[in-house]
């Protein structure tokens, strides 16, 4: 069975990352996000806190440009999923960079 290429990134994706990570709302985000392997439609995510639909926009904004989570359209919804790939290589970068 062939290995599965493991993703390397680059100096800005942690960078960018870690700014993602290090608002507390976006990070709370994440992990509700991470609690649904299938993803969660826009609306659910703001059910689960206080915040406005614009605010929330700007938090699923950076987090994609990170590259934590990818959206996926369904019509007129968007749903958006956790990429484990890339919290994983962030895992790996900060424990080869840090550890």
């Amino acid at each position: 069975m062939p290995v599965a290429k493991q993703l390397a990134l680059t100096e800005e994706q942690v960078l960018l990352i870690g700014k993602a990570l290090a608002d507390p709302r976006r990070y709370e985000i994440l992990k509700r996000l991470s609690d649904h392997e299938r993803g969660m439609e826009c609306s659910s995510v703001r059910d689960c806190f206080d915040i406005s639909p614009a605010t929330l926009s700007h938090h699923m904004k950076e987090l994609e440009v990170a590259g934590l989570v990818q959206s996926v359209r369904k019509g007129k919804f968007v749903s958006y999923l956790v990429r484990r790939e890339m919290l994983d290589a962030y895992l790996r970068r900060l424990q080869a960079d840090l550890g």
